[in-house]
């Protein structure tokens, strides 16, 4: 998700593992959830819950039920209406028994409860939380650790790793290669086909409100170089701007002609002359799986939400493959807030009307614009919270939920006041609410910047 560590993204009432009252004891009564008045807009606070972090993470509380409840305890305390439940993490493994991957039981010494994702599930039905479930979307395995569905099988590893630039010299590698997790390459069809069975798989098998894609996207601008690309791109010149390229491609040089560092980040230096058309082929392939993700889900439960998280940043964030902006919305065309990198077909590439709530990273300590003097006059900066989501209402034109998200733990508040305030302000301006990232961080003083808990913070930033 998210920064995950930027990083970064569900549930019915499954009673398997909890202990049943007595035949005599009268049934317990489901809370009630508050509804909100006439005329007075549902303000939902969702919570993250990534699975690798807090079920195997050093200081993580998910692998022990006690605790879970504990923990769920305090957020319902705090103004929590819902959770996010990372069931598909990095490693490709899924956190229940499924047809598709692996069971992700264990990890450093630390255990899954043989039926976390139910038990989670029953006990925030129990707290009235809305439940949503997520999946780390086209990551197959730990870069890291060498652990993971893609390590398991070499045959879909070696067709389907993404394949990356690795330095500035332009060497192309396999990501695993660069240290990092093993992303897979959006476009291809067995890819995208095992995404789509899990995602009906998880639809069909819990009672959810809703499916989130995380890291649905290129892991950045370095990918994917492989000849799979290279023929999907040819066939796309003919189809999208009719040029037939095909013998006179120089790949990836026509792509990116060099390549720089710009702190950790690898960026081109001199684009190629089909650069511009090579980033919208690649938004092309990602709204394409959105479409299908979305139709996946609705197949098995159509009242089921769809939604994804994605960051705020939208100037740089063509640099993953993803335009999540409305159809309608053609920065190309857009005089006002200038876009140096979009081409004519990019508009079209926009995927926001598939969604049923869209969450965006809001990883920022600048809360207004009026903050910073060099801000101050602006309507549109993409480096604070007001300001990115004036341009996210701008280019979606508003028309689905929109879940504005603060990074509690990875995001360096000044303190906690100020977490409070990025909620508050969050809250009292966006269509859906609010998302914070990520519940370890308010549990566990080791996993945030201030060291110390944070729960009474997001309960006094919930707050009327």
């Amino acid at each position: 998700m998210k920064v995950k560590t930027l990083i970064f993204l569900l549930f019915g009432l499954l009673l398997i593992g909890c202990k049943k009252g007595s035949d005599n004891a009268p049934p317990k009564k489901e809370p009630e959830v508050e509804e909100p008045k006439p005329g007075e807009k549902k303000r939902e606070v969702l919570v993250w819950v990534d699975a690798r972090s807090n079920v195997f993470g050093t200081y993580g509380k998910f692998s022990d039920k006690e605790q879970i409840k504990g923990i769920l305890d305090k957020l319902k305390d705090a103004g929590t209406t819902g959770l996010v439940i990372d069931v598909k993490p990095s490693s490709g493994y899924l956190m229940y028994v499924s047809q598709y991957a692996p069971e992700f039981k264990v990890l450093d010494g630390k255990k899954k409860p043989a039926d976390y994702v139910e038990f989670v599930l029953s006990e925030a039905k129990k707290r009235g939380f809305k439940a949503y479930l997520s999946i780390v979307t086209f990551v197959e395995a730990d870069g890291f650790r060498k652990f993971g569905y893609g390590f398991d099988n070499p045959r879909f590893r070696e067709k389907y790793e993404s394949v990356v630039v690795k330095d500035v010299n332009g060497t192309l590698g396999k990501i695993t290669e660069t240290g990092k997790n093993m992303f897979v390459n959006p476009a291809a069809t067995e890819v995208q086909d095992r995404v789509l069975n899990i995602i009906k798989e998880i639809v069909g098998k819990f009672e959810l409100d809703g499916l989130i894609l995380d890291y649905g996207r290129y892991t950045d601008v370095t990918a994917d170089f492989s000849e799979l690309s290279k023929i999907q791109f040819v066939d796309f010149m003919k189809r999208k701007y009719n040029q037939d390229i095909q013998s006179s491609l120089k790949f990836p040089s026509d792509i990116v002609t060099s390549w720089k560092t710009s702190g950790e980040q690898l960026l081109p230096n001199v684009q190629g002359k089909y650069y511009k058309q090579w980033l919208v082929y690649r938004a092309s392939v990602i709204q394409d799986f959105v479409k299908k993700a979305r139709d996946a889900v609705k197949s098995i439960k159509p009242n089921v939400d769809f939604g994804v998280y994605v960051g705020a940043w939208y100037t740089t964030y063509y640099q993953v493959g993803v335009n999540w902006a409305s159809k309608d919305y053609d920065p190309f065309q857009d005089f006002e807030v200038r876009f140096d990198w979009a081409y004519p077909g990019y508009g079209e590439t926009g995927y926001a009307e598939e969604l049923d709530l869209l969450m965006t990273g809001n990883y920022f300590t600048q809360i207004m614009l009026k903050d910073n003097s060099a801000t101050a006059s602006l309507k549109y900066h993409w480096w604070s919270i007001e300001g990115s989501l004036n341009g996210i209402e701008y280019i979606t034109k508003n028309r689905k939920p929109l879940y504005g998200s603060i990074d509690v733990g990875n995001v360096a508040y000044a303190n906690k006041s100020e977490i409070s305030k990025a909620i508050k302000y969050i809250l009292s301006r966006t269509s859906g609410g609010v998302m914070l990232f990520d519940v370890v961080h308010m549990y566990a003083p080791e996993y945030n910047k201030l060291k110390v808990e944070l729960f009474d913070a997001v309960k006094e930033g919930v707050k009327n």
